[in-house]
């Protein structure tokens, strides 16, 4: 039951996820192992948002390394267990609470033992920002005691590139580039540890550079962010934004690439959906305590918002027009707003 429970959320969260984001491109999926212990490896920039896009379309059952404070909002919580998330305390978490991680490393060795895939995140944290940070030395830690208790089991690490156009906007797109599968054996030196996790962090960084738009120079981050946009470069496409940036002249005096979107469909929108918008603004968006869990908060308001919203339209609808025009005008504003996440960029 609880399997056939998962399998459930899993095609409502997908079919969701769908509807949320204008597009959804996968690449790269035929590399992911389809059995045997597996260390999905992501970049991390848009909070829950991340953990969906990779539960939905890896190829796995995957359980989660997720930072252990997040399991304090009770809301949550729950949902987090059901989603095979375990929690993983970092220093900031308090350092007393380090002392937990060995259970959770011995955790993650007996499920790499059933042939299980686990995802973390190695920047150990989320920023909007596109670019790869410094990788914490955590994954290595998994990684080497799973190899410690198994030494002859062999662990693949995957790392993936997780893209957005504009993460805290909506409607947003995005892409998910799996990379090629690294084995992790290969990096362990019983001899030299620290040489041992440096190896590896920076097999895992370079490869996420490719995988995800990157902008490296930090100090011109802002420049570099706005040529790119005026030069209308895609975000999502990891490859043309990276290649992009080599002969870039941030001084170059650029016009803005017009929107080709029409305000119309925007106050359409507006209007046809002006009650959940309301309740979303002066409620739940104040709710919002990270820029980061913008998008999270806001995909969540709407799968629990929208069910209601259309069946309280139907029943007023049917009360003014009948049935047929209750069908109707249901129907027509769920494609109105399905075109609108599709089709509208944004002016």
């Amino acid at each position: 039951m609880k399997n056939f429970g998962y399998r459930l959320l899993k095609v409502s969260i997908k079919t969701a996820l769908h509807l949320y984001f204008g597009k959804i491109q996968v690449r790269g999926l035929e590399q992911v192992p389809k059995k045997g212990p597996v260390l999905f490896l992501p970049n991390h920039q848009n909070a829950l948002m991340d953990v969906l896009l990779i539960a939905v379309a890896c190829n796995r059952k995957p359980f989660f390394l997720t930072r252990s404070d997040v399991f304090k909002i009770t809301v949550f919580k729950r949902f987090f267990s059901f989603l095979l998330m375990i929690p993983i305390y970092r220093i900031r978490d308090g350092r007393a609470t380090l002392r937990n991680n060995q259970a959770v490393f011995d955790h993650c060795a007996d499920l790499f033992g059933q042939g299980n895939a686990i995802v973390m995140f190695p920047e150990a944290n989320h920023n909007l920002k596109r670019r790869v940070r410094n990788l914490s030395k955590g994954f290595t830690r998994v990684l080497f005691n799973a190899m410690a208790k198994a030494p002859d089991r062999d662990i693949y690490m995957v790392p993936v590139g997780l893209n957005y156009r504009q993460a805290e906007t909506f409607p947003d797109e995005a892409t998910v580039y799996y990379g090629s599968p690294i084995l992790a054996n290969d990096f362990l030196k019983d001899n030299d540890i620290p040489g041992s996790v440096m190896a590896a962090k920076k097999v895992v960084s370079n490869a996420l550079k490719t995988l995800t738009t990157h902008i490296e120079d930090e100090e011109n981050y802002g420049a570099i962010v706005d040529a790119l946009q005026k030069d209308g470069i895609d975000f999502i496409d990891p490859m043309a934004a990276n290649a992009a940036q080599k002969n870039l002249d941030i001084h170059r005096k650029r016009s803005t690439v017009p929107k080709k979107s029409s305000k119309l469909m925007k106050w359409v929108f507006y209007l046809l959906n002006f009650p959940v918008l309301m309740l979303w603004r002066l409620w739940a968006k104040p709710k919002v305590w990270e820029i980061e869990f913008m998008s999270t908060l806001r995909f969540a308001f709407a799968m629990a918002v929208y069910p209601i919203y259309y069946t309280v339209l139907a029943g007023v609808a049917y009360l003014l027009f009948g049935l047929m025009g209750a069908v109707i005008w249901v129907l027509a504003t769920f494609l109105f707003n399905l075109a609108y996440v599709k089709f509208y960029r944004g002016g």
